[in-house]
């Protein structure tokens, strides 16, 4: 089982496609949770994810009872990374079966996902700040992880 990211009805389409991008890039899942704030056929999506898009394994949920069953039945793990939280995410102890769980860009998530959540952690930023893009948060969230996990899963053997 390898992590997985997940956006809760995500509303910029380059971000998701940012996100999109990432997630092929390190080998890692990406389930969105719908509905989304534009439509996921966008060509800003897809400018944004590039060629990148066929690498990626995309699921598409149809709204958040619907990925719930799934997780469920996965085993899995949901962690929601949130400015309503005391965990710094540096601090969590990541699995491979966590599913990393972000919010919209305008408004995070509603009460019943953090309370569905199995765990909360945040970043932490300066006094004053309100969030972090939402691709950024996701790339630091992501490359914290998979360091505690060990790593991407493939490894070119021209980086050695």
């Amino acid at each position: 089982m390898r992590l997985r990211l997940a956006l809760y009805q995500p509303d910029i389409a380059g971000n998701t496609g940012t996100i999109l991008r990432l997630a092929a890039c390190l080998g890692l899942d990406l389930s969105i949770i719908e509905p989304a704030g534009f439509d996921m056929s966008d060509r800003t999506l897809k400018r944004a994810g590039m060629d990148y898009l066929e690498m990626a394994r995309l699921t598409r949920h149809v709204d958040f009872a619907e990925f719930g069953g799934w997780r469920t039945a996965e085993g899995r793990r949901l962690v929601l990374f949130t400015t309503k939280a005391g965990t710094r995410y540096t601090d969590f102890a990541y699995r491979p079966d966590d599913v990393l769980l972000f919010g919209r860009e305008s408004a995070g998530v509603p009460e019943a996902v953090h309370d569905a959540a199995d765990a909360r952690v945040t970043i932490p930023m300066v006094d004053g700040a309100r969030s972090l893009n939402l691709a950024v948060a996701v790339g630091m969230a992501a490359g914290e992880a998979l360091r505690q996990v060990d790593g991407i899963e493939t490894v070119e053997t021209s980086l050695r």
